[in-house]
This record gives structure tokens, C-alpha cells and sequence, in this order.
């Protein structure tokens, strides 16, 4: 046994333990002078020979210098300074492989040089560079995690654009870019790591995270506020011309109208939202909440139409009551011949005006009953006497405040003010209708046939005892009638009274004459024959007389020429058309006999 021990300690005789003496207090040579000073200091200091104490204190400053060293020359090497270089400005392939193979050459070389110091001490000094090192190199490695975090988000966002772009949903957009870009994102922090240390990248990832989410929702809200905002143009394009045509025709349906019209065109676009927003994957909360913002945005929308008209509902209570006033049931205009019962005809149309003030009177989206109208027509067009008084009041009954358009006294102002407005187109229709009454009335008002009557019993007794001047009144009878026809007096008095008396004046002379010089040419039995010139004269004459009846509203001027004269020799003829045709006849009856 003691051989056997023997021939151990001879095989490992630098060994602790070992015959060539212990060899963990042996200081290397070339520390030698220095662990010399530092042992005539101690000897001087403490007056103790304590050399292990001395070989750490060695070891120490060794391994130290050694370190200090190792990490200067990697601060100025070449391959890191470049590699730092590139991180600057942007993201390097292999980071993590090139950084530790650079680490790891330094790390190398202390341990071969530091390798005969102490072990402790040595392995401390190493994990001191180790911890320097490393803190040289992290800022590198953070600036590169920022590179692949922007890019990584970059990313998402160019590939989200795109996909909405080609119309696919957006929660499967969204989801799919968020799992490839963190992919790239992990795969590019695996190649950034190095083997001699473990950092952490987790929050640099979460921060991504982060930032993908937020830029998610900012999309999200920016897409579904855009689809919000096309559905209530589509709403408001829908609602407010056909409301507005609604109570530019207001009646009795009108808001049974709106309503409906609201429910409709409300479910469909709200029908349509909900499909829309599906590819959104939102809770059901919020979608609830989306579409009743939709709803009201749709009732408000009628609600702000129904205040702009109750804005304006004295304008089309006057339209309204224009055009029942003015117009007949087949919406014909009236023409005020003396038969119409305008006072009918004004209640009617007053109490169409006073309806419509009624359906601008207050907001009925509800379906709730009132008696709005029947206040109304009792109070201002019937006229009953209640007390108190309906209308003296800001409020309708059984109608909430804020449905409230117009307060039963602004109704009551309303209607002073829209009566003294429309109460002169009546007088005009009264004026119109009595104009016309007098312009086709050729009789005497009845109370002057009677005192024609009474004042002319005399007169008449008189003819009766007197045949003669019955005989003469026969004769004027006949030679009055010959000029009404000659003249054709109703028809001269169409364009008017005052062009008829014109006319009538300047044609009565040359009637007169043309009667006499006629009545005369036939007791004589023979007739002047006509000149060239007024054959020519007469027939031009009657063509502008066709011309005339055929055109009936022409000038006075020309109403009144209608007498022809024609100039002879031996004296001057004044004759009117109607006799100028009658002779022009004779003659050629004449010439065809013969």
C-alpha cells in the first residue's frame, strides 16, 4: 500500500501533494520581480511572510492587466468597429455569429495568457471582460432589435394595406400580418444573439407587439369610420329630399309616411352595415352599439329636416293655401267667371294651410295620438271660445317638450300673420270675378228696367195714341239694327270698351252714309258702276277684314280701320266692307245671268 502511494506521488510530482513539492504557491517567472518587491513590502508592512496572500495579490494585478488590455484591443478592432458601423444604419445578416466569433478570440487569448495565474482570481477577471465586453456590445445589439422591430412593422403595415387592398377581411388580414411579421421579427432576434451572453429580447418583442396592436386599431377605427361615415351619406341621401318632398305635401299621412319611410331605408342600410362590419370580428357590445348609432344618426336626420321646415312653414302655408285657392280639383287654374263661391273656396284653402300647420307642429316618429290638428281648426278656424285658451300656452298637450316644433302661440301669431298675407290675393279673386260679371253683362242693372219702366209709361201711352211715330220707330228699329250688323258692334266691344267706342266712332259716319247713298241708288233703281280702283280698294279691303276676324287680338289702330273709302270722279263714296260685298256679289250674279 505504501509502495502503491509512492509510486503516485513520483508519476505526479508537480501535483499538490506531490515529492517535487507543492506547485500552487509557485509564482511565474515572469511575475517574479514584481512578487519580490511585493515581498519586501510585506515583510516591511507586516512582518509576515504570507505567500499565498502574495500569490493572489499577483494574480490579481496580472490578470488584471491582461483583461484591460484584451478589452482595449477589441474596442479599436477593425471587424467590430465595422460591424458597429453597420448596425447604425440598418439591420446585419449574421450579427450574432460575427459579434461572438470577435468575443470570443479576445476571450480566447486571456485565458491563454492568464492561465498560470490563480484560478480564482483568473476566472473572476475573466468574467469582468467578459461583463465589460458585453457591455460594449449590447448598445449594438439593442440599436439592431430596433432595426428589426421597424422593419418587422414596416412590414405589417405594407402587407395589411395590401391585403384590405385586394378586399380580404380585416380581423384574417390582421391576424395573418401579425404572425408573419413576428416570425421575421423572432427569426431576426435568433440570428442577432450571441453565445456568450442570454439577453433578453422579450421586450423589445412586446413592445412590437405593442405597436402592431396599435397601429390594428387605428386601422380598424379608421376603416369602420369610413364605412360609418358612407352609410350616413347613403341615409341622409335617402331621407332628406323624400322627407322634405313629404312636408312640401303635407297631409294627413304625412308623418305615417316619414315613418315608414324611415324604418325601411334604416333596416336596410343597417342590414347591410352589420354584413359589413362581420369581417371586423368586433364583441357583440360594440356592434350593438355601431348600429343604434346608425338609427339615430337616421332619426336625427329626420328630425333636423322637420326643423328646418317648421322653419319655414309660413312660406308653405302660402303656397299651400295659393294652390288650393288658385287651382281647381284637377289642379287646373281658376278662371273667375262670377260662379265660384270664393268664400267656400278660401275656407277650403285656409283650412289646408291650418292642416299643415298642424303636421309642422310637432315631431310624431313615435306613433303616439294628438289632437293637434283638432285644437287648431277649433280654435282658428271655427273660432270656439274655450277657457282657458288651447293656444296660450308653449306647450302641446300629450306631446313631450323636445318633439315640439312649433308652440301653440308662435301657431297663433303663425296664423294672424298668414291670413293678413293671403287676404289680398282674395280681394283680387272678388275684384277679378266682379270685373268679369261687368265685361259679359249687357243688360242694365234690374233697378234701371224698372225705372225705365215706371218713367217711361208716358212714352208709351203716347205711341199707343200716336200710330205714326210707332211707324218711325219701326223704321229707326230697322236702320239701327242694319248698323249693330254693319258695324258688328259685340264684337268690336271683345278687345275692350274703350278700343269698342273707338272703333264704333270712326266706322259710324261712313256706315251712315253707305246706308243712305244704297237706300237711294235703289229707289232710283239703278247703281253707279265701280271703278277699276275701287273694285281693287274693295277687295283689298275684305282680304284685311279675313285677316282681322282671323287674328281677333290685334291693335286698337287696326280694329279701327274698318270702313273703305273709295274716290271718283264725280264724288266720294264711303262704304263699309259688309255692303262693299254684297254689290261686288250683285255684280257677278249680274254678269252671270247675262
Amino acid at each position: 500500500m505504501q509502495v502503491a502511494q509512492l509510486r503516485q506521488r513520483f508519476f505526479n510530482s508537480i501535483s499538490p501533494g506531490g515529492l517535487a513539492g507543492d506547485r500552487r504557491g509557485v509564482v511565474p517567472a515572469s511575475g517574479f520581480s514584481f512578487s519580490a518587491q511585493q515581498i519586501w513590502r510585506v515583510i516591511k508592512e507586516n512582518k509576515d511572510l504570507d505567500l499565498p496572500a502574495h500569490k493572489v495579490m499577483v494574480a490579481t494585478v496580472r490578470c488584471e492587466e491582461i483583461a484591460n488590455e484584451k478589452f482595449c484591443r477589441l474596442s479599436s478592432d477593425e471587424d467590430w468597429l465595422a460591424l458597429e458601423e453597420a448596425v447604425q444604419s440598418g439591420s446585419v445578416s449574421g450579427f450574432g455569429r460575427r459579434l461572438s466569433s470577435i468575443l470570443e478570440t479576445y476571450f480566447s487569448e486571456y485565458d491563454s495568457e492568464a492561465t498560470y495565474f490563480d484560478e480564482d482570481v483568473r476566472n473572476a477577471k475573466r468574467k469582468h471582460l467578459e461583463s465589460k465586453a458585453l457591455d460594449l456590445v449590447h448598445p449594438a445589439y439593442l440599436n439592431l432589435l430596433g432595426h428589426l422591430r421597424f422593419k418587422a412593422l414596416e412590414n405589417f403595415k405594407s402587407r395589411l394595406e395590401q391585403m384590405l387592398k385586394e378586399a380580404e377581411g380585416f380581423a384574417a388580414s390582421a391576424r395573418a400580418c401579425t404572425e408573419s411579421c413576428m416570425h421575421e421579427f423572432d427569426q431576426g432576434c435568433a440570428d442577432a444573439a450571441i453565445k456568450q451572453a442570454n439577453w433578453d429580447a422579450s421586450k423589445v418583442r412586446e413592445k412590437l407587439r405593442r405597436d402592431i396592436d396599435a397601429h390594428k386599431l387605428s386601422v380598424r377605427d379608421a376603416k369602420l369610420s369610413e364605412l360609418v361615415a358612407r352609410y350616413e351619406e347613403k341615409l341622409r341621401q335617402l331621407l332628406c329630399e323624400p322627407v322634405e318632398s313629404l312636408f312640401d305635401a303635407a297631409g294627413r299621412d304625412t308623418w305615417a309616411s316619414i315613418r315608414k319611410l324611415l324604418r325601411r331605408e334604416t333596416e336596410t342600410a343597417v342590414l347591410e352595415f352589420s354584413t359589413a362590419i362581420s369581417s371586423f370580428e368586433l364583441d357583440q357590445p360594440t356592434i350593438e352599439s355601431m348600429l343604434q348609432g346608425l338609427r339615430d344618426y337616421a332619426r336625427n336626420l329626420v328630425v333636423k329636416k322637420a326643423r328646418e321646415e317648421a322653419g319655414k312653414v309660413l312660406i308653405l302655408m302660402k303656397d299651400r293655401f295659393s294652390t288650393v285657392f288658385s287651382h281647381d280639383n284637377e289642379l287646373m287654374p281658376r278662371v273667375w267667371t262670377g260662379k265660384e263661391d270664393i268664400k267656400t273656396i278660401t275656407k277650403d284653402a285656409r283650412a289646408a294651410s291650418l292642416r299643415l300647420l298642424a303636421v309642422m307642429a310637432a315631431i310624431r316618429l313615435d306613433e303616439k295620438p294628438d289632437k293637434i290638428e283638432n285644437i287648431l281648426l277649433s280654435s282658428l278656424m271655427e273660432g270656439t271660445v274655450t277657457s282657458p285658451d288651447p293656444l296660450a300656452s308653449s306647450t302641446w298637450e300629450e306631446v313631450p317638450p323636445e318633439n315640439t316644433l312649433i308652440t301653440p302661440v308662435q301657431c297663433k301669431s303663425l296664423w294672424r300673420q298668414f291670413k293678413s298675407e293671403t287676404e289680398y290675393t282674395v280681394t283680387q279673386a272678388i275684384s277679378a270675378q266682379e270685373a268679369y260679371k261687368r265685361s259679359n253683362n249687357w243688360l242694365p242693372p234690374p233697378w234701371a228696367i224698372v225705372a225705365m219702366v215706371v218713367l217711361g209709361f208716358n212714352e208709351f201711352m203716347l205711341l199707343l195714341r200716336n200710330p205714326l211715330y210707332l211707324m218711325f220707330l219701326f223704321v229707326a228699329f230697322l236702320l239701327s239694327k242694319a248698323m249693330w250688323v254693319q258695324m258688328d258692334v259685340p264684337g268690336q266691344f271683345q278687345h275692350g270698351t274703350l278700343a269698342g267706342l273707338i272703333s264704333i266712332s270712326s266706322r259710324f259716319l261712313p256706315t251712315v252714309m253707305n246706308l243712305l247713298k244704297r237706300l237711294a241708288e235703289e229707289a232710283q233703281g239703278h247703281r253707279t258702276p265701280e271703278s277699276p280702283t275701287q273694285q281693287q280698294s274693295s277687295v283689298a279691303f275684305q282680304s284685311f277684314r279675313n285677316q282681322s276676324q282671323l287674328n281677333p287680338p290685334s291693335s286698337i289702330a287696326e280694329s279701327s280701320v274698318s270702313s273703305n273709302v273709295s274716290v271718283s270722279d264725280s264724288s266720294v263714296e264711303y262704304s263699309s266692307p259688309n255692303l262693299m260685298q254684297r254689290r261686288s256679289t250683285k255684280v257677278q250674279e249680274a254678269e252671270l245671268s247675262q
